[in-house]
């Protein structure tokens, strides 16, 4: 738990959401040819540093055969080191939180993911404690029920964070578990895939806590949190969440009308207690385990929130923020969508229309720049 609290925290993944790549699954191959985190490049400090490490492996039990076949075809990933030294560092707000993992597209998506394998999470239920609504919710933020699992070999991912060594030891730790997994037996090299720091699977194990918590709920003798069939990484998440202290009959939490937890200003309040702290040993972050309470809610047909959320601190409603970006867009100037939330292409985009209008690029809305905008 501490190891994937550590890494979440320096992925910046508390903040910002889930670990995922944004890419479907598929082989290390294909990597290379579609995804610029993939992209093997010659680097002789790498080869070194693998050289050298290879033998701390091999004297820590990793076989010879192992270690050939884990790194034949890995190498150093420049788009590794570009993802790590560019994590955006701003803490999103609570309303805009929800308004990536639990919209409603998002909660339709799910309700259906949530049917589809209802019957496996009422058993991981039954088996572990832990409401099918909220395995299926950490499912549906981790990697958007499946589809978004990652595609970067984790060897080469972890030993490129390894080599780099602003983290090194922690990485190579995460990369002598991944070995270990190998080793195991419970995948493949070629499966061996993830997001760009090596969180794996349907629920974004990272190497360690694969070790610590994967369980083989299929009973096929692997521990397979890659494969299509979600069961052992859904089963995997409740046994961790069992583990930190889940108690069995007890909800999350709950919205109410004063005290508790704010996390917005102004916005809605929540009654908590210690199922929301266990969700909170998943991914150390107030945002994270509400988003995942209440889209655990929504997934078993509960409603929205019923207190509204204020106007940001631009003096901007979502429903005007999302309508500054029908408007943007309408005029030739992409955002990415309209969601509400205003990351680095709205804000590229407000940027690019101040600027054709003879206005201080400033990447900021306002009120004033909506009814520009007519």
């Amino acid at each position: 738990m501490i190891e994937r609290r550590k890494f979440l925290m320096l992925m910046g993944a508390a903040t910002v959401g889930a670990c995922s790549s944004g890419a479907t699954g598929g082989s290390a191959q294909a990597v290379r040819s579609i995804d610029p985190a993939g992209r093997v490049v010659p680097n002789a400090g790498w080869d070194a540093w693998v050289a050298g490490f290879k033998s701390r492996a091999s004297a820590k039990g990793i076989s010879q055969g192992v270690l050939d076949r884990a790194f034949r075809g890995a190498g150093f990933l420049p788009g590794v080191i570009e993802r790590d030294r560019n994590q955006t560092e701003f803490k999103r707000s609570f309303e805009d939180y929800l308004a990536i993992v639990a919209n409603d597209e998002k909660i339709a998506q799910g309700r259906v993911a949530f049917a589809r394998e209802r019957r496996k999470l009422d058993a991981i239920e039954a088996k572990y404690g832990v409401p099918a609504n909220i395995v299926a919710a950490i499912w549906g933020v981790e990697s958007n029920f499946g589809t978004r699992r990652g595609t970067i070999p984790v060897v080469s991912a972890t030993s490129t964070l390894a080599y780099d060594g602003r983290r090194g030891t922690f990485f190579e730790k995460q990369l002598l578990a991944a070995l270990r997994i190998l080793q195991s037996g419970d995948t493949t090299t070629d499966k061996l895939v993830g997001s760009w720091a090596g969180a794996m699977g349907h629920t974004q194990f990272i190497p360690t806590s694969y070790q610590l918590f994967a369980v083989d709920f299929t009973g096929d003798g692997r521990r397979d949190i890659w494969s299509e069939d979600p069961s052992d990484a859904l089963a995997s998440t409740a046994a961790y969440l069992s583990r930190s202290g889940w108690q069995r009959g007890q909800v999350w939490g709950r919205e109410t009308s004063s005290g508790g937890l704010q996390p917005d200003p102004g916005g809605p309040r929540f009654a908590v207690g210690r199922n929301f702290r266990a969700i909170k040993r998943y991914n150390n972050s107030d945002n994270y385990a509400l988003g995942v309470g209440h889209l655990a809610d929504r997934l078993a047909g509960g409603g929205p929130l019923k207190t509204p959320f204020g106007p940001d601190k631009y003096g901007l409603t979502i429903n005007q923020r999302k309508l500054l970006q029908t408007k943007l867009t309408r005029r030739g100037f992409d955002t990415g969508g309209a969601d509400g939330v205003l990351g680095p292409k709205s804000q590229a985009a407000i940027s690019a229309y101040q600027r054709s209008i003879g206005l201080e690029p400033t990447g900021r809305p306002s009120p004033a720049l909506l009814a520009q905008l007519g």
